[in-house]
C-alpha cells in the first residue's frame, strides 16, 4: 500500500465516507464511518458502488508485472467460478463431485511430475503453494524424526537448508515449526543453490533440501538432477540421506512442456515432495496450490487425517480447514479445457514475450541481464556500472505513472547490495502489449538519462515484497 494511501485511509477513527449527493437514495445516510460497523442497512447497489469506486484506485492486475498469479481466465471458467463460489472444499462429503474432481486433479500432476506408481501416492490442494511447502517441510520434518526416535536418538535442532534466494514462506515454515534455516548464499557466481559447498550446510539433523524451479528473484531454475548428486556424494561420505522437496510454484508447470529433457521431478530419486501453485502457471485464479509426495510412505501417516467419503474413507491433509472449492473446478476446467499442448502453447508463448522483452532491454546501454526468462517466463537485469542520476527504483516509479507495475528491489543477502528489476510476463501479457511496455520504458530511460541532477531523496528506499 502506498505512503499516500495509507496516509488517507488512517488518519483518524472518526473519519467519515462521504456518499452524498452521488450515490445515496432517498432516506439513506449520506455518511457512514470508516472504521466502525454502520448502524443500519443501506441498499446494495449504494454498498457496490462504494467499494467499486474505491477498488479502481487499485492497480491494473493486467498490468502488474510483478506478480505471478494468474489476472485472466476466460468466459466459462467466469462462469464456472460464480457457479462454483459458496463451494467448501473440506466438505467432500457434501461435495463429492468436487472431491473426485480434486483427487483426479492431483494424480494428474502426479503423472504429469512422473511418480513412479500411480497406485502408491499422494497428494493434496491447498490454498496456494505456500500451504503447499508447509506440508512438504512438514513431512521432511516428520519423518526426520521418526527415523531418529527409531534409532533412539534426540530429534532436537531440526535445520533445513535451502537458497538465501527462497521465497518468503520458508522462513515462516522454519519460523512457525521451529527448523533451523540454513541459507547458502546466493553469490555472483552461484545466483541460485547449485550444490556448491553444500556438504558445510547437510549434518544429522537436516530434515531436508529445498531446491526452487523458478527462483522469485531471478526467474532462474535451481538444478535438482544436480543437489541430488551432491547428495549422493555426501550420504556416500557420511551416510545421511537427506531428501528434496521441490518449490515448483512457478516451472513445475512450465517445465513438463517447454523443458520436457530436464530432469527435476519424481525422475531424480531424491525427490521426496514436489509443489506448485494452481493460480501461477497453473493458470487459475488465486487460491488454490498443489503438493504431491513421490509415495505413500514419503508422507508420514501422521500427518493425514480420515473422512468419511460415499461410505469409505478419503485420506485429507492440509493446514487450512473450510477453504473454496471453486478453484480447485477452475484447475480442472484448465486441464480439460488445454491438455498438454494447449498448457505447452501457453507458456511457450509467454515464454516467447519474455525472452523478447529481455532481448530488447538487454540492448539498451543502462541495463545488462540477470536472466533471460528462457526457463519459467521471468527474467530480472541491473543497471551497468557508471554514474548516473537515477536508479532502477526511480525507473520503477516512473513506469507506476503509467500504469506499468516492474518491481526494483535488492538481491538476498551477500548480494543485497545489488538492485535489480524484474518482470514477470503470464497468459493474457500479449506481444503487442510488449511491445508498449518497451515504448513506456524507452521513453523514461531516454527523460532519466536527461536529467541534469539527481532526483532528490527523503526516505530510505522500501524494497519490493517477494
Amino acid at each position: 500500500m502506498s505512503e499516500l494511501y495509507r496516509n488517507a485511509t488512517e488518519q483518524s477513527d472518526s473519519a467519515e465516507l462521504q456518499i452524498s449527493p452521488v450515490f445515496a437514495r432517498p432516506g439513506e445516510a449520506t455518511s457512514l464511518p470508516k472504521f466502525k460497523l454502520p448502524d443500519g442497512m443501506m441498499s446494495g447497489d449504494t454498498a457496490y458502488q462504494i467499494i467499486h469506486d474505491e477498488a479502481m484506485l487499485d492497480g491494473n492486475s493486467r498490468l502488474n508485472l510483478a506478480t505471478f498469479v494468474s489476472t485472466w481466465m476466460d468466459d466459462n471458467a467466469q462462469k464456472l467460478y460464480v457457479e462454483a463460489a459458496d463451494k467448501n472444499m473440506i466438505d467432500k462429503d457434501e461435495y463429492p463431485a468436487t472431491a473426485a474432481i480434486e483427487d483426479r486433479c492431483w494424480r494428474i500432476l502426479a503423472d504429469l511430475w512422473n511418480v513412479p506408481d500411480a497406485a502408491d501416492t499422494i497428494g493434496t490442494s491447498t490454498i496456494g503453494s505456500s500451504e503447499a511447502c508447509m506440508l512438504g517441510g512438514l513431512a521432511l520434518k516428520r519423518l526426520w524424526q521418526e527415523r531418529r526416535r527409531a534409532e533412539g536418538k534426540s530429534t532436537d535442532r531440526p535445520n533445513l537448508v535451502l537458497s538465501a534466494g527462497v521465497q518468503v514462506v520458508w522462513e515462516k515454515f522454519c519460523n512457525y515449526w521451529d527448523v533451523e534455516a540454513r541459507y547458502v548464499p546466493v553469490t555472483e557466481e552461484h545466483l541460485v543453490l547449485d550444490g556448491y559447498e553444500l556438504e558445510k550446510y547437510v549434518d544429522e539433523h537436516t530434515i531436508g533440501v529445498v531446491a526452487i524451479l523458478g527462483q522469485t528473484y531471478t526467474g532462474l531454475y535451481e538444478p535438482v538432477k544436480a543437489i541430488a548428486a551432491k547428495l549422493d556424494h555426501i550420504e556416500t561420505e557420511t551416510g545421511l540421506d537427506v531428501k528434496i522437496h521441490v518449490d515448483g510454484a512457478s516451472g513445475a508447470m512450465v517445465a513438463p512442456f517447454c523443458q520436457p529433457e530436464l530432469e527435476w521431478d519424481f525422475t531424480v530419486a531424491r525427490v521426496n515432495s514436489i509443489s506448485t501453485s494452481g493460480h501461477k502457471y497453473g493458470l487459475v485464479y488465486p487460491g488454490v496450490g498443489w503438493v504431491v509426495w513421490r509415495n505413500t510412505a514419503a508422507c508420514p501417516e501422521s500427518l493425514i487425517f480420515h473422512v468419511s467419503y460415499l461410505g469409505g474413507d478419503m485420506p485429507t491433509l492440509a493446514l487450512n480447514f473450510s477453504r473454496p472449492g471453486a478453484q480447485v473446478l477452475l484447475q480442472y476446467y484448465q486441464f480439460l479445457r488445454l491438455g498438454r499442448e494447449g498448457y505447452r502453447e501457453v507458456q511457450q508463448g509467454s515464454i516467447d514475450v519474455a525472452t523478447y522483452l529481455s532481448s530488447e532491454i538487454g540492448a539498451m546501454e543502462p541495463f545488462e541481464l540477470i536472466s533471460r526468462g528462457d526457463t519459467i517466463p521471468v527474467f530480472a537485469w541491473k543497471l551497468t556500472l557508471g554514474e548516473r542520476n537515477w536508479d532502477l527504483y526511480d525507473l520503477a516509479d516512473r513506469l507506476r505513472m503509467r500504469g506499468w507495475l516492474v518491481p526494483a528491489y535488492p538481491m538476498p543477502d551477500n548480494l543485497a547490495d545489488l538492485v535489480v528489476q524484474r518482470i514477470v510476463v503470464r497468459m493474457g501479457l500479449s506481444r503487442d502489449l510488449a511491445e508498449l511496455l518497451l515504448a513506456a520504458i524507452t521513453e523514461e530511460v531516454a527523460f532519466l538519462e536527461n536529467l541534469e541532477a539527481p532526483i532528490p531523496r527523503e526516505k530510505q528506499r522500501k524494497s519490493f515484497t517477494h
